[in-house]
């Protein structure tokens, strides 16, 4: 795939080699946050809008997935440690493991299953999002099914 478009993005993925609990201690399974994360400097950054769904994908080796879902709170600024961005994220109960998504094959092309190294944001299809949701158990409008 070549340059992406925002017709392309239907959720940006922020990627994390730390668990929830340690990206926010205290943070709970069902309660929402407000995180800023680092991002890296790249065409993506212009867009990215408040608004838009966003997810928390925590990589390594202790149940890598997707830990957490919302959207993105604001417009990506610098700050000192370089580009950031504030992103809305209420944590999921039950992670949706890495594994799940590369059985499911809407899901297993994923940039983020491809290129676990890759940029930050990374970013979903309309189809794998909706298989991240099915997986998760969640609603397009957040309410679990």
């Amino acid at each position: 795939m070549g340059r992406l478009t925002t017709a392309d993005v239907a959720c940006w993925v922020i990627k994390s080699s730390r668990p929830p609990g340690e990206v926010l201690p205290g943070w709970l399974p069902g309660a929402t946050a407000e995180l800023d994360r680092c991002v890296r400097p790249s065409y993506r950054l212009e867009l990215v809008r408040a608004g838009q769904p966003v997810l928390l994908w925590v990589s390594g080796r202790d149940r890598p997935g997707v830990q957490a879902l919302g959207e993105v709170a604001g417009p990506v600024r610098d700050t000192d440690g370089g580009p950031a961005v504030l992103v809305r994220l209420t944590r999921l109960a039950e992670p949706v493991d890495r594994a799940e998504l590369l059985a499911d094959p809407a899901a297993r092309d994923a940039e983020v299953l491809r290129m676990p190294a890759g940029s930050n944001p990374s970013w979903l299809s309309a189809e794998q999002y909706a298989a991240v949701l099915a997986l998760a158990g969640v609603s397009r409008r957040g309410a679990r099914t």
